[in-house]
């Protein structure tokens, strides 16, 4: 399931239980007997998940003989964000030579770890990594791995005010400038960004905002890109928007704030709302739907990476997507007419001046993909100079086929490292 979809059903979820367990009618006369127990409901030994042994980024690489690093990065904002890090390959013994850097961007809800549970064969980092590339993984403010600040803790509610603008704008312009100002990346122009999901939406954010960065990309990679979202085709988020994508009653008492904290109760929580057999799985599984059924989804990797997901977000980042769902805008946060004349100027945000992304733009979608309608690809296409279009042909494939499909190596992955080796040889340094 993709991270988007994760944030929209859980939602949903959780208001649902808050209903069930907060709002139920207390029956004092009740027999014992027949009053559920939610302890013994939700004590499922098989779901005693634990952070402390989850596996990390690190684990994910090292366990295939290659070498990896943790590097830790300040925003202009305070934040302290982590990078994982292929610095050459093993295979290759390159370590000697000035390799061009590929950094690869998470979706909403995800982490580094998203990557590298493919394996080596089919896994991108692997396979850029044994291309010659130096590999950066990144990693959004607030998630398993950039839980830091130079002031702030994560129980201070000023820590959880930001959405995928300011993740966009700060921690992957950070992230950028960090890469190419390492031994290696002294000498080079720009990188090779590759994003899937919500790491498609904070670099058209960033491009936007602070075109200069265009000049520090070499080519881009937008996995099932999502900007305008007029016309996605999703129960749970025509359902939600009208409340959550409204400066409201709702969507203030839903903002800035952790959504499902990163914890042991909430992975055994998860767990279980999920299993089979729940009374409220069916809101897991929408877009696992054709995966799992026809046998589509890397399973394998879906089940290492479960002690690590959902690896931490703001509500406020849910709450930008549903705002740009019901608006028809791909824009800036909106506070409400008060709070946007004090931060904008203006009454409602601006839009994002998409005409600006002036760098080699590819874009990946599918007829199929319930986040990232063709519509509303199309849209975003033609406001942007360089855009090259790539049309997935598979009528099944949707928005987690992107990251997980048996064949993503075949369609995404290799098709990818083609293009960026062609722009080396093109263009050397």
């Amino acid at each position: 399931m993709s991270g988007l979809h994760i944030g929209v059903h859980f939602a949903l979820v959780w208001i649902c239980l808050g209903t069930i367990v907060g709002g139920a009618p207390v029956v004092p006369d009740a027999d014992p007997a027949e009053v559920t127990d939610f302890y013994q409901l939700f004590n499922n030994p098989d779901a005693h998940l634990s952070l402390a042994t989850a596996p990390t980024t690190l684990d994910f690489i090292t366990e295939h003989g290659y070498p990896a690093e943790r590097h830790y990065v300040t925003t202009e904002d305070g934040y302290i964000i982590s990078l994982f890090r292929i610095p050459y390959s093993h295979n290759l013994q390159n370590e000697d030579q000035q390799r061009p850097i590929a950094f690869i961007q998470h979706g909403l809800f995800g982490s580094s770890d998203g990557w590298p549970c493919l394996g080596p064969d089919d896994g991108l980092p692997f396979l850029l990594s044994d291309a010659g590339y130096d590999v950066w993984m990144g990693n959004a403010r607030g998630n398993r791995y950039s839980r830091n600040h130079t002031s702030l803790s994560t129980k201070h509610p000023k820590f959880w005010r930001f959405s995928w603008h300011e993740i966009g704008y700060f921690d992957i312009a950070a992230s950028i400038d960090y890469t190419l100002s390492t031994e290696n990346g002294k000498g080079q122009t720009g990188i090779h960004y590759v994003g899937h999901s919500q790491g498609t939406t904070v670099l058209f954010a960033l491009l936007s905002s602070r075109p200069e960065y265009n000049a520090k990309i070499k080519t881009a990679h937008m996995l099932a890109p999502v900007a305008f979202m007029d016309h996605m085709d999703d129960f749970l988020v025509n359902t939600l928007s009208p409340y959550l994508g409204l400066n409201n009653a709702y969507s203030r008492l839903f903002c800035s704030q952790e959504f499902l904290p990163h914890n042991d109760f909430v992975l055994a929580l998860l767990y279980n709302i999920c299993r089979t057999g729940s009374v409220v799985s069916d809101f897991c599984s929408s877009s696992n739907d054709n995966t799992t059924q026809e046998g589509r989804t890397n399973k394998t990797a879906s089940y290492m990476i479960v002690g690590a997901m959902p690896a931490g977000v703001s509500t406020d980042q849910i709450l930008h997507y549903m705002q740009e769902h019901q608006s028809g805008h791909f824009r800036e946060f909106d506070y409400g007419t008060k709070r946007n004349l004090k931060y904008y100027g203006t009454e409602t945000p601006a839009d994002y001046p998409t005409e600006k992304i002036t760098c080699e733009m590819h874009m990946w979608y599918s007829d199929n993909d319930e986040m990232a309608a063709v519509e509303d690809v199309i849209r975003l296409s033609v406001t942007i100079p360089n855009a090259i279009m790539h049309h997935m042909e598979d009528p099944l494939w949707d928005h987690g086929d992107f990251a997980m499909n048996w064949e993503v190596r075949y369609y995404i992955n290799d098709p990818i490292i083609a293009i960026m080796n062609k722009h080396e040889a093109e263009n050397p340094q």
